[in-house]
């Protein structure tokens, strides 16, 4: 069956060269989620396409499909670009990353979109950049079905005391422990704070990168995330 999506809001996760003057494009749009798009001819001198399929800028994007690969039609500029530089570029790189490796193809997303969509925004206007990632990594998460437990112990179900301690079981969520200190373990303060949305504390933001560090290698299998790596040279996110 030939699809065919009409000027569909979309970013460009990542693009790589495809023969002598095309490109492999791996979008993420609102209701469609990822696509994988050929754009021939996009890296022509007097290609439409050529200077225009950027990460970080919205689109809108045309295209027909008759396989998993569909053929880019055409690509407009969907709004103001979102100025990302430093750190934050590299922390808008991380997401894509994680859309990319995370999110199967042509399974929508768009309470995911949104999210992807605020997140970036929230990155250009200077916000805490571990708090943005933190809050965008649980969204995710819960998008994909694996939404972290953060509210109650999963032994028996009790609510979580900011007083306590847990150990987190990746396939279960977290239990009471008497132990303070270990990978694992996590203190119900924080997992509060983090059911809240709320990192102002450094004890919650070190912890809740650690709990995510972890769960989010839980779901890649022990893959690396390339980004991750070079987040943790430049600093603690």
């Amino acid at each position: 069956m030939k699809r065919r999506a009409q000027l569909e809001p979309g970013y460009v996760l990542h693009a790589y060269p495809y023969k002598e003057s095309s490109l492999i494009v791996e979008a993420f749009t609102r209701r469609f989620g990822r696509v994988g798009l050929l754009a021939r001819g996009a890296r022509r001198p007097r290609s439409t396409m050529r200077g225009v399929l950027l990460a970080f800028h919205p689109l809108r994007l045309t295209w027909t499909a008759t396989a998993e690969l569909g053929t880019l039609m055409a690509v407009e500029w969907g709004g103001g670009p979102q100025a990302l530089a430093g750190i934050g570029l590299m922390c808008g790189f991380y997401l894509n990353e994680l859309l990319l490796r995370l999110l199967p193809r042509d399974d929508p997303h768009e309470a995911l979109f949104d999210s992807y969509e605020e997140a970036l925004a929230r990155l250009s206007a200077g916000a805490a950049q571990a708090s943005v990632l933190r809050s965008f990594e649980l969204r995710m998460l819960a998008e994909l079905g694996y939404a972290p437990v953060l509210d109650r112990d999963a032994a028996n179900g009790a609510a979580i005391e900011p007083a306590k301690h847990y150990a987190y079981e990746p396939e279960r969520g977290p239990v009471e422990t008497r132990r303070s200190d270990g990978d694992s373990v996590i203190s119900g303060r924080t997992l509060l704070d983090m059911a809240a949305d709320n990192y102002e504390s450094t004890r919650t933001r070190e912890q809740a990168r650690q709990l995510m560090r972890t769960l989010i290698a839980d779901r890649l299998g022990g893959q690396d995330l390339h980004t991750r790596a070079v987040l943790s040279e430049l600093q603690d996110l």
